[in-house]
């Protein structure tokens, strides 16, 4: 329970991921929240999904759903998922879920990597848990897939994949972040089925980072915390929601919040801070009236996107903290990165899990949704014969052209019109996965098809934009991110441009930065209770001998050195035993839980 003393007014801009974490941390220790959303029918910001206009055609509550982008939680997301499991939620049956909206997370079982002309590969997405996972590890680890890598490739990123494992902190922090993870691959050297295949396939997983730009440090980082999860038995290294994300999270999340008291207003749009005495004394929102109004609290927290808070850094306030002039650099740092679903008439379950299609132009990932949506009506949705959502991401609309007979040189998606994405994509996909003979995907399935709203298409000779685009990461952008604090005292950053242990545009990223600033509005406050909890990203003990050698080497001004001292293999291998006993029991105390 909160004290007399935490009954302070705290105005929240945003109602993103990150705002309504802030939100939701702050009511429950008993502060007076009111949140401002722009938005003018959904909160959630980019995690929300959307009614897919025109699908009702019966003037019934049957939309379509659509999404910015099909939702992903890795197993070492620890904050978005400590939230959710406080969110209250009921299902079908109207019985409540033990863990809350936790429970609305169900794990994918394979990921398969999807090439032009080629068989796919298809690999565990998880430790293997059924008979069936472990026949695909075997058939992998006994060649069962012809992957086009040369031994040398193939031995070289074993290397890689181990320097990084066995790099102390440090040399992550100030050599890695300032080295880009194409380099630290030396993909340059090598063929393009590992640059296709290693190099940037595998940064799709992350969505929010190129591989030609992002850091080694954050992209290892996350990396090797999907390749622990893996190794991990008692992890579920791929979850997704087993509805649309309105109504199997955000929805109970937006209830909960304002059941608790939140007073949360949609269709309002923040303008400017003013700020006197070194302190913001107040907002000006355009309210869903279209009148500016002026709002006043204890606190203020901006939860919106980098693009947008850069805008409200007047000259003023930075007068007050120059080093938020930074938001202003990092704010070039967005690129599109956008949804679109293909609603078919046929559920056709591609593959169990992501799939990674590492040869397309257009950085294209997917999933098909429905075999994880549990007692989802599709029926009596649009023109009742939708049976399968095939979600889509396209992660590159601005460099690599997609060639057309039209134009020899090829298209950017950035450049097409919306159906011109909608069949390039769908080629695209066919080039994937109708291989060998198999038709998986035919042109008669597509009933309708939804491409993320958030791209305004403009008349001729006038700039498309993205109202929404996604901050990727870059090599040295670590410096360049602010803390959730200020040298204003009584103004919080809450974005997932925020330092973070996550250092990665997600939920997750978000969820941590709203944690800092209401942390830091309850020091500063006098709370007396307990602050809010924030996570460093786990790796396993296992690697501690070899981290720590590399920090001697590093402190010595060393670069890092594969080669490893006699002694130090005598260490690892007792170090490896009592680690294998450890995972081993482990995974024991989680079958006791499941069961």
């Amino acid at each position: 329970m909160a004290t007399k003393k935490s009954k302070k007014k705290v105005v929240i801009l945003g109602g993103g991921v990150a705002g309504m974490s802030a939100a939701h941390e702050l009511i429950e220790r008993g502060y007076d929240v009111e949140v401002f959303e722009k938005h003018l029918v959904y909160s959630g910001g980019k995690a929300r999904s959307v009614d897919v206009l025109g699908t009702n055609s019966d003037g019934q509550d049957n939309y379509l759903p659509g999404e910015h982008g099909f939702r992903f939680f890795p197993g070492f997301y620890k904050h978005v998922t400590d939230t959710m499991k406080r969110i209250p939620y009921k299902n079908s049956k109207g019985k409540s879920n033990k863990n809350g909206c936790l429970d609305n997370l169900v794990p994918t079982s394979l990921i398969m990597i999807a090439r032009y002309d080629k068989e796919p590969i298809v690999t565990t997405a998880s430790f293997p848990k059924t008979l069936k996972q472990w026949k695909v590890v075997i058939h992998d680890i006994f060649g069962g897939v012809d992957t086009g890598l040369t031994k040398e490739e193939e031995v070289f990123f074993a290397e890689k994949v181990w320097q990084l494992m066995t790099t102390c902190t440090e040399r992550r922090f100030n050599e890695y972040e300032k080295l880009g993870w194409w380099d630290f691959l030396e993909a340059d050297r090598f063929s393009t089925t590992y640059q296709h295949l290693l190099v940037e396939g595998l940064t799709r997983t992350l969505v929010a980072a190129q591989a030609r730009t992002a850091s080694t440090k954050t992209g290892g980082d996350i990396f090797l915390q999907l390749i622990f999860n893996m190794l991990d038995p008692s992890t579920n290294t791929d979850r997704v929601l087993n509805g649309p994300t309105n109504e199997r999270w955000l929805y109970p999340w937006l209830d909960y919040l304002r059941e608790k008291g939140v007073k949360f207003n949609l269709n309002h749009k923040v303008l400017d801070l003013k700020i006197k005495d070194k302190k913001i004394v107040s907002a000006t929102i355009r309210n869903n009236h279209f009148r500016h109004i002026t709002v006043e609290a204890d606190y203020f927290v901006l939860a919106v996107p980098i693009e947008k808070a850069a805008d409200l850094i007047s000259d003023e306030i930075l007068k007050v903290d120059n080093s938020l002039s930074s938001l202003k650099t990092l704010a070039k740092s967005v690129s599109w990165m956008n949804g679109i679903q293909f609603y078919l008439n046929k559920d056709v379950k591609v593959n169990p899990g992501h799939v990674i299609y590492c040869d397309t132009e257009w950085a294209v990932t997917s999933i098909s949704q429905v075999q994880f949506w549990d007692d989802y009506d599709l029926e009596n949705r649009y023109n009742g014969k939708v049976r399968g959502v095939l979600s889509v991401d396209i992660s590159d609309w601005l460099y690599t052209k997609y060639p057309t007979s039209e134009d020899d040189s090829g298209v950017l998606a950035h450049d097409c019109k919306p159906e011109e994405v909608k069949n390039i994509v769908w080629e695209q996909m066919k080039k994937s996965l109708n291989v060998g003979g198999k038709e998986l995907l035919k042109d008669e399935m597509i009933e309708h098809w939804y491409l993320d709203r958030d791209i305004r298409w403009r008349p001729i000779k006038q700039e498309d934009v993205d109202e929404e685009p996604l901050l990727v990461n870059t090599v040295n952008s670590w410096a360049l991110r602010p803390e959730s604090y200020t040298h204003i005292p009584n103004l919080f950053l809450a974005s997932d441009y925020v330092k973070t242990n996550t250092d990665l545009a997600t939920m997750e990223g978000a969820n941590e930065a709203a944690r800092r600033a209401v942390n830091g509005i309850l020091v500063d406050s006098n709370y007396d209770g307990k602050l809010c909890e924030v996570w460093e990203m786990e790796e396993p003990f296992l690697f501690n001998p070899l981290k720590r050698l590399d920090k001697q080497r590093y402190d010595k001004g060393l670069p890092y050195s594969m080669h490893e001292p006699f002694w130090i293999k005598i260490i690892m291998a007792i170090w490896g035993i009592i680690f294998l006993i450890g995972t081993f029991f482990k995974w024991l105390q989680s079958k006791f839980r499941t069961t």
